[in-house]
């Protein structure tokens, strides 16, 4: 069983009958799941993941103090302390992990305040994009086991795809530094036998078309760590992963070069068949930078079209 599943078989067997038993009236209030930082969370965890911060257990998930007070909070708190420290051949550890506790009492506030900068999922346009997609991603990753109030079910949903007039706008910029990077730079460092420049220019190829096709599939990209795993389960594109994965691994030597730009020319190509099927752009040829200013000119707000063309491209992984 993966993390999701040792999580929500804890809370059926341990998680619900505690709280039906000694919090039958504040159990309308309350939502749980697992949800967060943590492979688990995505579903990427393995046998490796449980060498650290792995345990049984899933996020009580609390609404505000007009709801749920602080001494019900630490009613539940202790609560949730005194569920059995073992399940599954796994233990919950007595100290918390150096990034803070991942399970247990949370307040939804507190929750997507940590992930967005937004306690209730009500972002603007800026904001929208200068979030991180890995914090996006985390926000609404996971599985609500039980939702009450319906409050964080109702959060992640808004958060659950950008906007259209982002997700144009994220799309240009990194549409414009693949063909900055590969069609340009790439080759250029080449011939002037600047070998680790040219590797990270594949690095920023790979990297932004990454990014590219997690826009073209409604999808936030999570931490770099996890993006080729993710990459590799989209529905659309997904056969890319292999080829960004050539790239990144390969030197430049000798027919090498040759190669490495066809795999970049073939990655971009399908970049615009995408875009052009989605009528994301009304382009008709096979230069990227081309498309990425027609995918902008259909931003329908002035104030985001506006902005600096890279202006959506340079979040962190």
């Amino acid at each position: 069983m993966n993390g999701l599943d040792i999580s929500r078989a804890y809370f059926e067997q341990h998680g619900m009958p505690m709280l039906k038993e000694q919090f039958p009236d504040l159990l309308p209030q309350l939502a749980a799941g697992l949800a967060g930082s943590g492979s688990e969370c995505f579903g990427y965890d393995d046998e490796l993941s449980r060498d650290h911060d792995f345990e049984p257990g899933f996020c009580l998930f609390l609404p505000g103090e007009d709801r749920v007070s602080r001494q019900q909070e630490f009613l539940l708190e202790r609560a949730y302390a005194k569920l059995p420290r073992r399940f599954m051949g796994l233990s919950r550890p007595l100290m918390q992990p150096a990034g803070g506790a991942r399970r247990g009492v949370v307040r939804i506030s507190g929750f997507f305040r940590e992930k967005t900068g937004s306690e209730n999922g009500d972002l603007t346009p800026l904001e929208w994009l200068n979030v991180p997609q890995s914090a996006l991603a985390e926000a609404v990753n996971g599985e609500i086991f039980y939702d009450g109030p319906g409050i964080i079910t109702g959060i992640r949903d808004r958060l659950a795809g950008y906007p259209e007039d982002i997700r144009r706008k994220k799309l240009v910029g990194h549409m414009l530094l693949m063909a900055q990077s590969g069609r340009y730079n790439y080759p250029r460092c080449v011939e002037r036998g600047e070998t680790g420049a040219a590797q990270l220019a594949v690095f920023e190829f790979a990297r932004h078309s990454m990014a590219a096709i997690f826009l073209l599939n409604r999808r936030y990209r999570p931490y770099y760590k996890w993006c080729f795993r993710a990459l590799r389960a989209l529905p659309r594109l997904s056969l890319n992963a292999e080829l960004l994965e050539y790239l990144i691994t390969t030197g430049s030597d000798g027919d090498l070069f040759r190669d490495k730009r066809e795999a970049m020319d073939s990655v971009a190509a399908d970049v615009i068949e995408e875009a052009q099927h989605q009528q994301l752009t009304r382009a008709e040829c096979g230069d990227l930078e081309k498309h990425a200013y027609s995918v902008a000119d259909g931003i329908r707000d002035a104030r985001i079209r506006n902005l600096h063309i890279l202006a959506g491209a340079e979040d962190s992984v």
